[in-house]
């Protein structure tokens, strides 16, 4: 009984590694570039290669895309890192404009990001990924709070408790 014990806990620990995620060779980054970006309070560092200058990384929460600034662009194969707290989409189904032509794309996902590749020509000035969420502008929790403030302040003012009346 000992040994069966064994030979299945022998097992399940040499095979756990085989069924581990791995990302395919096109989408390592094999000398990343880390661009800071500041959303609300929160630093993300998004590691990506190309061969072009990034001037600029933004969220666009009214579109849920994420925006990138390049210039000095030459044929080449884009690669980001964008955690899914930054921007995600249903069924990692993005939609990725190129100076506003959708290119295709190759995802690769884990429990905490997608890695995205795609070309981008010469001379590309502007690049948009696309989902169905971004990290949001103004949290919730804020108009939560604001809104039950409001509701007091407009119960009391409509009582006889001279707290708001002149």
């Amino acid at each position: 009984m000992k040994f069966f014990i064994f030979t299945i806990i022998f097992l399940g620990v040499s095979l756990l590694p085989a069924f581990g995620e791995s990302h395919p060779e096109y989408s390592i980054i094999d000398n990343p570039i880390f661009y800071e970006l500041t959303v609300d309070d929160n630093i993300f560092s998004i590691p990506y290669e190309v061969d072009a200058n990034v001037i600029a990384m933004a969220i666009d929460p009214e579109l849920t895309s994420f925006l990138i600034g390049v210039e000095n662009t030459q044929d080449s194969i884009f690669i980001i890192d964008l955690e899914h707290r930054l921007i995600s989409a249903t069924n990692n189904e993005f939609a990725i404009l190129v100076n506003g032509v959708e290119v295709d794309y190759e995802i690769v996902s884990d429990a905490d990001s997608s890695t995205f590749t795609f070309f981008v020509p010469k001379f590309t000035e502007e690049i948009e990924i696309i989902g169905t969420h971004v990290i949001p502008e103004f949290p919730f929790g804020v108009l939560l709070i604001f809104s039950v403030i409001l509701t007091v302040i407009l119960v009391l003012s409509r009582t006889k408790v001279p707290l708001f009346r002149l």
